[in-house]
């Protein structure tokens, strides 16, 4: 297998975050030439200029003489798009974009200059972002004189990003204390990374003996793979296709975090130039390009076989990968992710009600990636989320099919009382652990189960956010308490106590009450042992960690991530 083939998108985002860092104005210096300059056009040259309005290229933009042009990477959750284009980089006649009325040409940029160097070079008008990134790198286009918006959020990851391991005695994110963890820096595997310890029942001491091994760029997420294989990491943070290819390849190699459970975390959007979209006379053809996406994810679900063509039409990387693997493991990659039609973008961006699910991942990864030291000037302004995205598009799409927002408020995901039932059956036998555990000091008085007002913000600031980050998941909710009292009080109030912060989450924030297992620990599953607290901390401060509210998360169909 050509491994060299199936990792250009690590490659890019590692150069990405090198250049964001060093700023753009590394790139004029001499990075241009080494990464590929301003990307390739469709006939593999070099892209021709993109006018931001009608000018020079001759046209106003989406015209056949100025064309829009999109940057995209070879990632088969742009198929969509492709299939719309004619299963072509640039818009073939007849084909979805051609029908309504907008030229599109995708600048394939394996090598992901910033957007910065795309924008300022006019390499092209609009490029592929995930939005946790796009948190991180807006405000080092902005200190660059520039901005931009995303206008669309085109899929979101269901299984493609996972952190896994060989080892069966590692099973939850709590179990790679001690352990290292190959990963590439400052991309999306890292952020999840992150979010998933800093929601585990860790303390800071434990959280720092997880030893991240950072991977060389020019190895990309074949070396995060070589690094498992062969022992010298103990865990690994991957995404497809080398997800699925270390899954089927690696003995013993199995799941235990992913984006299956936490589903609402990673989104690819397309950022645009704000000079282009300032521009009232580019907006039928971002409004036309914006159309004709959607109406492509609708197209490739109802024909993979022909979404896989279109990748494999006009991404070597496809060709190669379909080559090696068979066509069927390409369209196997399909069920990791969700292309998000216009349904799927009125529920993310909570335009059907709701919360926002795109704003509240790009403030908690800005807050992330700047605790990590990845942004270029850490005391860049705190960009508010509404800044980061027009919507405009994808509200005039809504008003002219009413009925998209009726399908949009209709719940993601089903949950049963028989289906958590038996993820508690699962549990309790021991065959099925939680993914991570999240403690939470929810005050109550003493000897009481009623929630006070502070009880209650803690829930809306620590667990709301959990649940609505896991949407697929189930939660225990469990009271807990310290050793201290009578055994049989400790577990009736424990019980009630999280019985109270169950309800608030159902009658408060409308979560469906299945999805919930309440458990009364009493006593009985410390967090630390009283008897030998951890070096460094008081015995109030661990009696205070055993009292906490613990919200487990159970995935659903653990065996269907393996």
């Amino acid at each position: 297998m050509a491994k060299a083939r199936l990792t250009p998108v690590a490659k890019g985002l590692i150069v990405l975050i090198i250049l964001s860092a060093a700023g753009a104005a590394a790139w004029h210096l001499g990075l241009k030439d080494r990464f590929g300059g301003e990307g390739e056009g469709a006939d593999g040259g070099e892209a021709g200029t993109a006018s931001t309005g009608t000018g020079e290229a001759g046209g106003p933009v989406g015209s056949p003489t100025n064309p829009l042009k999109v940057s995209i990477v070879s990632f088969h959750g742009y198929a969509p798009a492709l299939y719309a284009n004619g299963k072509s980089l640039t818009t073939r006649p007849g084909s979805i974009m051609a029908r309504n009325g907008v030229n599109v040409e995708f600048v394939i940029q394996d090598d992901i200059p910033t957007l910065a160097t795309i924008f300022e070079s006019g390499a092209a008008h609009c490029a592929w972002r995930t939005s946790d990134f796009w948190a991180q790198e807006q405000p080092n286009l902005r200190n660059n004189g520039l901005d931009g918006r995303a206008i669309m959020v085109v899929d979101n990851t269901q299984g493609a990003d996972a952190i896994i391991a060989r080892d069966p005695s590692i099973r939850r994110v709590e179990d790679l204390v001690g352990k290292r963890v190959a990963l590439l820096q400052f991309t999306p595997s890292h952020g999840m990374t992150i979010d998933a310890i800093e929601n585990s029942s860790l303390t800071a001491r434990q959280k720092s003996r997880i030893n991240y091994v950072f991977i060389n760029p020019d190895e990309g997420l074949a070396g995060v793979r070589a690094a498992l294989e062969s022992g010298s990491a103990d865990a690994a943070v991957l995404w497809d296709p080398d997800l699925s290819l270390a899954l089927k390849n690696i003995p013993g190699a199995h799941v235990i975090y992913s984006t299956r459970v936490a589903t609402n975390l990673i989104y690819d959007v397309i950022v645009c130039d704000k000079r282009v979209l300032d521009d009232p006379a580019n907006e039928p053809a971002i409004q036309a390009f914006v159309k004709s996406w959607m109406e492509g994810v609708d197209a490739a679900r109802n024909d993979p076989d022909g979404a896989v063509e279109a990748l494999v039409q006009t991404e070597e990387f496809f060709a190669q990968l379909a080559r090696d693997e068979g066509r069927d493991f390409v369209k196997g990659l399909f069920s990791n992710l969700v292309w998000t039609g216009l349904e799927d973008n009125l529920r993310i961006l909570g335009l059907a009600g709701g919360t926002n699910h795109y704003e509240r991942v790009y403030r908690r990864f800005d807050r992330i990636y700047r605790e990590a030291g990845a942004l270029a000037n850490p005391n860049s302004p705190v960009i508010p989320p509404q800044e980061s995205f027009e919507y405009k598009y994808i509200r005039a799409l809504m008003e002219a099919a009413p009925q998209a927002r009726e399908v949009a408020q209709r719940p993601q995901f089903e949950f049963s009382t028989q289906e958590r039932d038996q993820v508690a059956q699962a549990v309790q036998a021991q065959t099925q652990v939680p993914v991570v555990t999240r403690p939470v000091m929810v005050n109550f008085a003493s000897g009481s189960a009623d929630l006070t007002r502070r009880a209650q913000r803690t829930i809306d600031n620590e667990i709301v956010p959990l649940i609505e980050s896991h949407g697929s998941a189930y939660f225990e909710v469990s009271g807990n308490t310290d050793s201290t009292g009578r055994r049989a009080t400790n577990l009736r109030l424990s019980r009630e106590r999280a019985q109270a912060v169950v309800d608030y989450l159902v009658t408060q924030w409308e979560f469906r009450p299945e999805r919930f297992i309440i458990v009364g620990n009493g006593p009985d599953k410390p967090l630390c042992d009283e008897s030998a607290p951890e070096e460094g901390e008081s015995l109030d401060d661990c009696r205070a960690r055993n009292r906490a509210t613990r919200v487990a998360i159970l995935q659903r169909h653990a065996a269907s991530n393996d």
